[in-house]
């Protein structure tokens, strides 16, 4: 199912402002059908959706209730609620099933800080995240930000603000915070060699005492390469 045709299934749940039985039943089915990537694709038009009909309607307060609807059976449809904890390896699909995950579930800030990205399903799930009004920050490598294949003008050009470092050595980290509340580290480089041939690993945790390392850490960050 296109892009398209997925907004128009929506639009037609929307129409009397409600999710009937039979629609959470569709969209159960289709969730259960479709990968982490799409699943992500699906939760963006979802808000892109909703965004136009409060755009347009009074009745802003059944708009955001079909939204909950929507995404609670999005985020819960497949019966997989994320890990407090848990560490992932590549190759192969895991590492990057929970970085599309943690970007399609993520509801306020993604602040992202790795060497490099140039997996485009990754750079889509982040501008989606955008697009629904996650605060998203991007700090990278200087030298990496124009390798080939890298993503982050496309970031920026999504109006995504991205800082990178201004030294000779290799801004090296790979970690991302979800909302202040999750973090996801580890060696994986967000990149498909990663997923497809490179030995790496991915850890993602609540425990608050490491994420708050890393949200500081971030912020330091942020400030010294305004």
């Amino acid at each position: 199912m296109t892009p398209q045709e997925l907004e128009a299934e929506l639009e037609k749940t929307l129409v009397d402002q409600r999710l009937s039985r039979s629609e959470k039943k569709a969209l159960q089915a289709l969730v259960g059908e479709i990968d982490e990537a799409a699943l992500a694709k699906l939760r963006s038009v979802a808000f892109e959706v909703a965004r136009r009909h409060v755009d347009e309607s009074k009745q802003t307060r059944h708009v955001l209730e079909w939204l909950e609807e929507v995404m609670k059976l999005l985020t819960a449809a497949r019966g997989e609620a994320m890990p407090a904890s848990g560490a992932y390896f590549s190759p192969g699909d895991e590492p990057l099933r929970q970085i599309l995950g943690l970007l399609g579930a993520a509801r306020t800030s993604i602040d992202i800080c790795v060497f490099t990205i140039t997996d485009d399903r990754i750079a889509d799930a982040i501008l989606g995240a955008a697009r629904r009004g996650v605060v998203v920050r991007v700090i990278t490598d200087d030298d990496k930000a124009f390798d080939r294949g890298s993503d982050i003008q496309r970031l920026r050009d999504g109006a995504i603000p991205v800082r990178v470092d201004r030294s000779p050595h290799h801004m090296h980290h790979k970690f991302a915070v979800f909302d202040e509340q999750r973090l996801l580290t580890g060696s994986y480089n967000w990149t498909r060699g990663a997923a497809n041939h490179n030995l790496e690993n991915v850890v993602v945790t609540a425990e608050p005492s490491l994420v708050q390392a890393f949200v500081k850490t971030f912020e330091r960050l942020w400030r010294e390469l305004e």
